[in-house]
């Protein structure tokens, strides 16, 4: 059963007022979020996912919902990489605390924009062209090898950042200092407009959401390919993202094994997505209890050799 027009609407206004309510409200003045605020956002988004999660049962049924929960699972997991590179995005630029929340809120809903093209155009691709299913399987098999075996965290940002800020710089004027929340400001010696570090740190944001997206979108689509629970399940991972960097942030080395658990998972997904060809179905029940045993375990293998770690 696929959803109506209103149901898209009526998404799209409640998520646009809640965006429009954290922006003028919640987020309205600058301030270092704390580990109690953050953590209390995430639950709330958690929260919504699941009575979201609950319509969808009630409405198209439990197959739809367990799908919905799964790419919800999936795309919450593939974005903890999102939340190390934003790590190093801010220290690297020196972006204080109480501002990174302006640039994650931006870039988010840049992202949000940039989903919504890709899903659109991923759907259209793989109910047109069967043998896309092999190309993009292989594509996540690849990626879960990458993560595996190479720092993800400094490859995607560390290697690529000078490119781009070289690549910036032909077409605007730079400031290395930051001025409030402003992304332009005016030079003082030349009184011209000059973009600030945080626009900087904006643009690598994007950019990095922009790469991770190439493996969580076909990720996604290799578990439902209803447009309204690929899109809705991946609005949900992204909006609860900037919550969840603060949670994470301080905690950042503690989780240092957890690239393994996301490599298992894009190759489950990969290798999913290319028997389906053959005619292999896993039952969606069967793909969200491994989905769940990996990130949870991975979590806690960390956690714990992490923590033996730190006390030798």
């Amino acid at each position: 059963m696929e959803f109506p027009l209103y149901l898209w609407i009526g998404f799209i206004v409640v998520v646009t007022a809640i965006t429009i309510l954290d922006l003028r409200t919640l987020h309205k003045n600058p301030h270092n979020i704390s580990m109690r605020e953050s953590s209390t956002m995430v639950a709330i988004w958690v929260l919504l996912a699941s009575i979201f999660c609950t319509f969808i049962y009630f409405y198209a049924g439990r197959v739809r919902a367990l799908e919905f929960i799964t790419g919800y699972v999936v795309e919450l997991s593939l974005s903890m990489d999102n939340v190390f590179v934003f790590f190093l995005v801010f220290s690297y630029l020196k972006i204080p605390r109480n501002l990174q929340h302006r640039v994650l809120f931006w870039g988010i809903l840049g992202a949000i924009a940039m989903r919504l093209i890709m899903i659109t155009g991923g759907i259209y691709i793989f109910q047109n062209f069967v043998w896309v299913f092999y190309v993009f399987g292989a594509i996540l098999i690849i990626s879960a090898i990458k993560i595996f075996f190479v720092d993800m965290h400094q490859d995607s940002f560390g290697n690529n950042s000078n490119g781009l800020m070289q690549l910036l710089t032909r077409f605007g004027r730079f400031s290395n200092k930051l001025d409030g929340e402003k992304f332009i400001t005016i030079d003082k010696k030349s009184g011209k407009k000059v973009f600030t570090p945080l626009f900087v740190a904006l643009i690598l944001v994007e950019k990095t959401d922009l790469v991770f997206a190439l493996d969580s979108i076909p990720a996604i689509l290799a578990i439902t390919q209803s447009p309204f629970v690929v899109f809705t399940s991946n609005i949900f991972a992204i909006l609860g993202l900037r919550s969840l960097y603060f949670v994470v942030e301080g905690l950042v080395e503690r989780f240092r094994y957890l690239k393994y658990g996301i490599s298992l998972i894009l190759g489950f997904v990969g290798v999913k997505m290319i028997a389906s060809i053959q005619g292999f179905h896993m039952p969606i029940e069967y793909s969200l209890m491994f989905i769940l045993l990996v990130l949870i375990g991975s979590i806690l293998i960390s956690w714990h050799l992490t923590g033996r770690a730190n006390h030798k």
